[in-house]
């Protein structure tokens, strides 16, 4: 068990009723997701920071798979100002997708458009020979995932300068019917900027390029599902 002191800075520090630092405890071999998730449970007030907030580790930025070595200084802090960057959200989470909280982090206030796609656990499957799922199971191959959807980003950026905000949300692990399984949401000021095809697009390419496998649990059995579709070298 080691014990961290986070330092908190900008509005972290000021959910957290003006404390300059915290107190976690955390197992050995703990991640910096580890350390949002009990950041949390002690700290609920900062919850609603931690989608978006970023980590140091002794003074470098970390993701979220990130190992915490023992005694590191650990900082968080919402993005940096300076540069006028539109917001992008990209992330693998096995925590549940807040649809609300994820459109609120990529809306502007020249925002007047929103198209959302999210995707959700089938409890019934009636294409091919019909059949009922108990749950699927999600594996992603973490870094390489997010390095694709923030490409898949810049891609859309590309193809529709139009569009302000872009959320890319896959969850992994183990989801029941009628659970949320991963968001693509793109804002822009007007709705007939491109809005629509910028996140059919941003949904056809990760289902294209990104990573991200499941194993389908059923009455009669189990089985990984695998795409038909084999990107090239630089896709």
């Amino acid at each position: 068990m080691n014990q961290y002191r986070v330092l908190l800075f900008a509005t972290l520090r000021e959910r957290a009723g003006g404390k300059k630092d915290i107190d976690i405890d955390l197992d050995d071999g703990a991640t910096v997701a580890d350390l949002k998730r009990q950041i949390a449970v002690q700290h609920p007030g900062l919850k609603p920071s931690l989608t978006s907030v970023l980590v140091a580790i002794n003074r470098e930025y970390a993701g979220d798979e990130q190992v915490l070595p023992a005694q590191a200084e650990l900082a968080l802090f919402p993005p940096v100002s300076g540069g006028s960057e539109p917001p992008t959200v990209f992330k693998i989470t096995d925590e549940p997708l807040d649809l609300d909280d994820l459109l609120r982090q990529i809306t502007l206030e020249s925002t007047g458009a929103a198209a959302l796609f999210s995707g959700m656990v089938r409890g019934m499957t009636s294409r091919g020979a019909a059949h009922a799922t108990e749950y699927l199971e999600y594996e992603a191959y973490r870094p390489m995932a997010e390095a694709k959807m923030r490409q898949i980003a810049a891609e859309i950026r590309a193809k529709w300068p139009t569009v302000e905000g872009i959320a890319l949300v896959q969850r992994v692990g183990r989801l029941y019917p009628g659970t949320p399984t991963v968001l693509i949401a793109c804002t822009a000021a007007h709705r007939d900027t491109g809005v629509f095809e910028a996140a059919r697009y941003g949904i056809d390419r990760l289902k294209e390029i990104v990573p991200v496998w499941k194993k389908e649990v059923s009455p009669s059995g189990e089985f990984w599902v695998e795409g038909e579709h084999t990107p090239g070298p630089g896709a």
